[in-house]
């Protein structure tokens, strides 16, 4: 067993008195490539925004090396982030800057490297991800699974200990959903680095991942390996990884009754 390189500890968040996060507990190993999991409003997205430091709980522990991130004052935090890189959704890749300059940003922006030494660096994060001839295109005359490719390779541009992403297969088709796939396994079996997927996608998650967390209403129903996660008895691990209609997982999110809320309006 590695040891444990992020421990959240009975993490809780509320957003005008609705409980977001109820007492998350989770561990990840170092260089290993973990999944949380789970349906729309379970609460991922705000755990992730917790992992990277943008939210701060109510309560509980999030240690990263040991040290509690939550504590942080804002130039610890900043340090903090400078140990992980982060895929978004979307990419987020700026429209206005070439490849080259994308990956090359968090560079400028954190280092003082002459720009040589930047490009071969770029060079170098591009081969990682199969694209090092696209570098001087801009991201418009790219694929969507070609953009997430790009935006990986500047997630790895500071040589990041860790590496978030945030539902990093959205709108791929099957063959780049696998590509993306390998590449997250291949960082974390080559590199050491320790990969934290969040998603939706069943399949993928499976495939790739070493441990994983079911969510469900802000709580961990479920964690273990691809295989202890598929024979969980839990019917809401169920529900999710068949994608029943019918099941513990609502289709309607509102707390309130119906009539309660219609004969409220003023």
């Amino acid at each position: 067993m590695s040891e444990a390189l992020i421990e959240v500890n009975n993490l809780i968040k509320s957003f005008d008195g609705r409980v977001v996060l109820d007492g998350i507990d989770m561990s990840v190993e170092k260089g290993s490539v973990f999944a949380i999991m789970g349906g729309s409003g379970c609460g991922k997205t705000t755990l992730l925004r917790h992992l990277i430091g943008v939210l701060r709980p109510d309560s509980g522990e999030i240690r990263v090396g040991g040290e509690d991130i939550t504590r942080f004052d804002e130039a610890r935090m900043d340090l903090y982030r400078r140990r992980f890189g982060m895929l978004f959704q979307m990419g987020a890749l700026l429209n206005s800057l070439s490849v080259r300059d994308n990956i090359a940003l968090p560079l400028r922006e954190h280092t003082k490297l002459d720009e040589k030494i930047i490009s071969v660096i770029v060079k170098m994060k591009l081969e990682l991800v199969g694209l090092r001839d696209f570098e001087h295109l801009k991201p418009a005359q790219l694929s969507g699974g070609m953009q997430k490719r790009v935006a990986l390779a500047r997630a790895l541009a500071l040589d990041p200990e860790i590496v978030f992403y945030d539902e990093p297969t959205s709108g791929l088709d099957p063959v780049v959903t696998g590509v993306i796939g390998q590449l997250i396994q291949d960082l974390s079996r080559r590199m050491g680095i320790t990969s934290v997927v969040i998603t939706h996608d069943i399949g993928s998650a499976f495939k790739i991942a070493d441990r994983m967390v079911v969510l469900f209403k802000g709580r961990v129903v479920a964690g273990g390996t691809p295989l202890e996660i598929q024979e969980s008895p839990d019917p809401v691990v169920q529900q999710f990884i068949h994608g029943s209609p019918d099941g513990p997982i609502p289709l309607r999110q509102s707390s309130r009754d119906y009539l309660e809320d219609l004969l409220d309006i003023e």
